[in-house]
């Protein structure tokens, strides 16, 4: 039996910003010791990152927030009345990471041929995109 607790999809959305609901639970992981060793080295990079930069938002910040909350609606309050973007950018934020890596992007391509690879799943043509490979890899495709 794994020991590893998956955060949710980075499809999923809370207050339309993609990837959120994913950030919070690898915060609350983070807090109580058991976000697992694979998420450690990108804890607060990649598509965290993303997120973070497009919101406005530091990892620290939101972390505080996360850490003195006790439901995902009291996260997503404070988001909703601190982060004043657009829908149309929201959007923007979901179909880049959705999309990723970009058509034309050889340098991406090649690191998902290889991530696919490593994970014994080259073979699968589905897996066109890293949000793909996340949901294959933690067991939701």
């Amino acid at each position: 039996m794994s020991d590893i607790i998956y955060p949710r999809s980075p499809r999923e959305t809370m207050c339309g910003w993609a990837h959120l609901p994913r950030l919070i639970d690898k915060i609350r992981l983070h807090l109580a010791g058991k976000l697992h060793a694979d998420y450690q080295e990108n804890y607060g990079k990649g598509f965290d990152s993303q997120l973070l930069e497009t919101a406005g938002l530091t990892l620290e910040e939101l972390t505080t927030v996360v850490q003195n909350s006790i439901t995902d609606g009291q996260v997503a309050d404070w988001v909703a009345n601190r982060v004043k973007k657009s829908d149309c950018e929201k959007r923007a934020h979901a179909e880049g990471m959705f999309n990723r890596p970009a058509p034309g992007d050889a340098t991406g391509t090649a690191r998902l041929a290889q991530r696919k690879e490593q994970a014994g799943i080259a073979h699968r043509d589905d897996i066109r995109f890293f949000v793909d490979l996340i949901d294959v890899d933690e067991k939701r495709r």
